[in-house]
């Protein structure tokens, strides 16, 4: 009993001892009036935000570079909680705080967010705000920015029961999932923008009707607007930033002109149908950067012209069974951001660019044979040695050409390939990927010894004179080029000059 309350009054006494040292701790504070703050930024800026969707968490640092602390006398919002800003302050919540120390050579983070209020409008709105920081009478700030986007929200799983047209007047925010039920049709205007929320599909039993131009296309996307590496990665060119789309077995007579879909887990998925009724015509469009297979038909009739088909973790195309078209369009997987899948026990094809797979099963069903699969004026192209797979019950008939082509495969004589390009190198493409291009990709060549500049079939351009950017292929001096995209000199700077 002794030992323990001399124990608590050693405690005792060194905790009254360093009392004092706590309350003089304001005396230690600068109170020069030509110190200031630092901060890792003037201006905290973020992408656009859509309206009652709250913004992901932005940060900016508070440095005192001083050799003295400092007292922050208030931090606080200039507009309080009226724009819909937030913020954290070393892990305290709220519009305003006085008082923040902060030591010498030290700092602390701050921590932003920003729910924007429906403004009405179809356009984006600017918000503001400031942080304003008080250091012995002076004043500091750092700007808040965002732009506020009213947009069309689909969300819990949204049904389109009757013949309906969508507008461009402004986004669609889809959550879950968009359908668009059986001997329904639905069009979609020139502009329209879809913004597709983590694993949210478009499902369409009826009929689609998609009709962008080159100036308005209609896109399909993630909604995410903001970077995963600061001003080199942002999540518009991350795949897997949603779900897919899907075109049911009775869906039939879908159009599409000048669309543009990008950054799924799954791009463009056709279901078992009959190669007797038109699937979907694809002409002037982007399907581009997804997580597993990119387009994948079964037992379908496809037509595709001027449309480039890029980058995926699984196959670019698989056509098993069915009816297929393509004409001047570039294949091509040069997929860095997720590993291109290799076959195993439950994939059962590795990523090739494009596989034929004639009188096949799928699921138990089939088999499904491939009574036409011709390609006109392609460009079959990857990262692999080869990029061409084909398998086939050689019991059946396999009617499948290329004419004209640039195609990364062993060269053969078979009758299937007709003045066929083959090739072992990347052509000379703009650009393909990598950081030093911010994971950008552009399937252009980019001169005229690109192998494909020149080297189409006049006979099949005739009927495709304008490329996917609008370039006359008849015009050309090169004359026609193999793919999507005819050859155009690049401008440069000098150029100009």
């Amino acid at each position: 009993m002794k030992r323990l309350t001399i124990t608590l009054f050693i405690l005792a006494t060194l905790l009254l001892n360093m009392l004092p040292a706590c309350d003089g701790l304001d005396d230690h504070y600068s109170t020069n009036p030509t110190y200031r703050l630092s901060f890792s930024t003037d201006t905290l800026a973020f992408d656009t935000i859509f309206s009652t969707i709250g913004s992901t968490t932005r940060q900016f640092m508070i440095y005192n570079k001083n050799n003295e602390p400092l007292s922050i006398e208030s931090i606080m919002l200039a507009s309080g909680e009226a724009t819909g800003f937030r913020m954290n302050v070393d892990g305290r919540k709220g519009s305003s705080f006085n008082n923040v120390g902060i030591l010498a050579n030290d700092s602390m983070y701050v921590f932003v967010e920003v729910t924007v209020d429906p403004n009405g409008g179809n356009q984006p709105l600017l918000i503001q705000d400031s942080v304003l920081f008080t250091v012995n009478g002076i004043r500091q700030s750092v700007l808040l920015e965002a732009y506020g986007q009213d947009v069309n929200l689909y969300k819990g799983g949204v049904t389109i029961t009757k013949d309906s047209i969508l507008t461009a007047n402004r986004p669609y925010l889809i959550y879950d999932s968009l359908v668009i039920a059986k001997g329904v049709s639905l069009n979609i205007e020139k502009g329209a923008t879809f913004y597709m929320h983590d694993k949210a599909s478009l499902i369409v039993h009826g009929s689609m009707n998609a009709l962008g131009t080159l100036d308005e296309p209609i896109t399909f996307r993630g909604d995410r607007l903001d970077y995963i590496l600061n001003d080199i990665l942002p999540y518009d060119r991350t795949p897997g930033q949603w779900g897919g789309i899907t075109f049911k077995a009775d869906s039939y007579g879908n159009v599409w002109d000048n669309v543009i879909v990008r950054n799924g887990t799954s791009g463009v998925y056709c279901e078992p149908s009959t190669p007797d009724r038109p699937k979907i015509k694809i002409n002037n469009s982007q399907i581009t950067n997804m997580g597993s297979d990119l387009f994948f038909a079964i037992n379908c009739d496809v037509i595709a012209t001027n449309t480039e088909f890029s980058n995926a973790g699984g196959s670019v195309l698989t056509l098993v069974g069915g009816k297929y078209y393509f004409a001047h369009c570039t294949m091509a997987n040069y997929m860095s951001l997720t590993k291109r899948e290799m076959a195993n026990e439950t994939v059962p094809l590795d990523s090739k660019c494009l596989y034929l797979l004639n009188n096949v099963t799928i699921d138990g069903n089939g088999p499904y044979p491939i009574t036409q699969a011709y390609f006109d004026n392609c460009i079959i192209d990857g990262s692999y040695d080869a990029e061409l797979s084909t398998k086939a019950d050689s019991s059946t008939d396999f009617d499948y050409r290329f004419n004209h082509c640039v195609l990364k495969a062993k060269e053969t004589s078979s009758d299937h390939f007709k003045e066929v390009l083959f090739i072992t190198k990347t052509p000379s493409y703009r650009k393909v990927g990598g950081k030093q291009n911010k994971y950008t990709y552009d399937f252009r060549p980019d001169s005229v010894s690109t192998t494909g500049v020149g080297k189409a079939d006049p006979e099949i351009t005739k009927n495709y004179p304008i490329d996917r950017y609008g370039v006359n292929r008849l015009t050309s001096s090169d004359g026609p080029t193999i793919g999507a995209y005819e050859f155009v000199q690049e401008e440069t700077e000098d150029s100009h000059e």
